[in-house]
């Protein structure tokens, strides 16, 4: 049966929530206490009479959290606790092995004021502990990010300048409903006021964030997530349509949702989507599949896939004919595994 918590404990854990929860409402408060709506109140109550300043508003948005600037005591981890941080750390910015690196800087930080039991071994685990770099993540700027985060919170418009990774630049009036890590790049949800649709922006290719006077609210019920996976490929500068003699359930596994999305046809399937870059959607996606396609739209595709193939068949040109058996001195040919 597990021990009844004193008020003083109670205060302490409601603090807690209050730190790791800003906007925590009564009621939730008091679920999370396992007390009454009106003893969760009084717990707040005691944490003022301690000189701990805890605001309150009303509506949607409203709740309890710890005014801005508050003192409060060291932050203590458990080991579990220390330990998960390092590894989420090393594992989304490798780099942070570097006490010259950003992260690795404020990493270092942090485990310098751990308590020495709990210290040595996040220390010991980021010393000995290695990560090899994702070659499909991206640095998103820490100024870029916030400025977006904070027009998310806010429900601010902004006007993005972005360049895509062909060099071409422009901007765009947007909603921004999100940010979304992903794989090791941050994304931007958002909805494009020109092209009236979702669209989703690279955060480490957005180059200025400028805030507008425009007020908006966001889908109700969205699942950022989700509609990040179904938007990446869409709104691009070429258009592109490929068709796979394959069932649906047999290609699916070998598409990514940047390239667009994937529709039963006939005994196969066709993929349509849109790339700001033909060649590398050829030579990085389409090449992987493994599955007979042919490109049916999108001219400046279908020229990246020849131009692709005519460079595959170049370099296989000149490679020795096999010899097989016959042949004067020829040795067997070998026979496929299990065959």
């Amino acid at each position: 049966m597990p021990t009844e918590l004193s008020p003083t404990a109670r205060a302490l854990r409601a603090l807690d929530i209050l730190q790791t929860r800003p906007g925590t409402t009564a009621d939730q408060l008091a679920e999370k206490l396992g007390v009454t709506e009106r003893a969760a109140r009084r717990y707040v109550g005691i944490l003022r009479e301690a000189g701990i300043p805890v605001d309150s508003a009303r509506g949607r948005h409203g709740g309890y959290r710890l005014r801005r600037g508050t003192k409060l005591p060291p932050v203590v981890f458990t080991q579990a606790e220390a330990l998960g941080l390092v590894m989420a750390v090393l594992d989304g910015q490798p780099a942070a092995n570097d006490a010259d690196d950003l992260v690795g800087a404020a990493l270092g930080k942090v485990i310098q004021v751990l308590p020495e039991s709990v210290g040595r071994q996040a220390a010991a685990l980021r010393e000995h502990a290695s990560a090899a770099p994702d070659r499909g993540s991206a640095r998103a700027d820490p100024a870029t990010t916030s400025a977006l985060v904070a027009a998310v919170a806010g429900r601010r418009g902004v006007v993005v300048g972005y360049r895509n990774e062909t060099g071409h630049e422009w901007e765009a009036e947007v909603d921004p409903w999100a940010v979304v890590v992903r794989h090791g790049r941050w994304y931007l949800l958002c909805h494009s006021h020109h092209a009236n649709a979702i669209r989703t922006y690279r955060i480490d290719r957005i180059r200025t964030v400028r805030q507008t006077g425009h007020e908006f609210e966001p889908p109700d019920g969205l699942d950022s997530v989700a509609a990040l996976e179904e938007n990446l490929g869409v709104g691009w500068e070429f258009p592109t349509r490929v068709v796979f003699d394959a069932p649906l359930a047999e290609v699916a596994p070998w598409i990514r949702p940047p390239m667009g999305r994937l529709e039963p046809s006939g005994n196969g399937c066709v993929l349509v989507g849109s790339t700001s870059n033909p060649a590398s959607y050829a030579q990085e996606w389409l090449a992987a599949v493994p599955f007979a396609f042919r490109v049916e739209g999108g001219p400046e595709l279908r020229a990246a896939v020849m131009a692709l193939a005519a460079r595959l068949a170049a370099a296989s040109a000149d490679a020795c004919e096999p010899v097989w058996p016959g042949a004067s001195g020829a040795a067997p040919r070998p026979r496929p595994v299990g065959g």
